[in-house]
């Protein structure tokens, strides 16, 4: 007498909550990576950061620049409302740095 084989079961797709565990554990490892390497990465950074302090403090230097393309993208504390659209009030950006970089929010009195 033969023995029948059974065939395999189909496999069922993984549910959603299957995914959203998978993906939630994934990033949180990620995080605390980031996290371990940070505090390993920390007293070198700090005298990076007390090198950096001693160059600015030598040679008198002022806020830090951003962007090199436009004038109004260098520091944002140092530009107005109006001069992005000195040529036209409704021309394009040309910088690549204006269309990152939104103007300063300020107060209007």
């Amino acid at each position: 007498m033969m023995q029948r084989v059974r065939e395999p079961e189909p496999r069922r797709p993984a549910r959603g909550s299957t995914w959203f565990g998978l993906v939630a554990g994934s990033l949180g490892l990620t995080l605390l990576a980031l996290l371990a390497l940070a505090k390993v990465q920390e007293p070198g950074t700090l005298a990076a950061m007390a090198r950096k302090r001693q160059v600015v403090e030598t040679f008198g230097l002022t806020d830090l620049s951003l962007f090199t393309d436009a004038r109004y993208t260098r520091h944002p504390s140092q530009t107005d409302l109006t001069t992005p659209f000195q040529d036209h009030p409704v021309s394009l950006e040309r910088f690549p740095s204006g269309m990152v970089m939104p103007l300063p929010q300020r107060e209007l009195a």
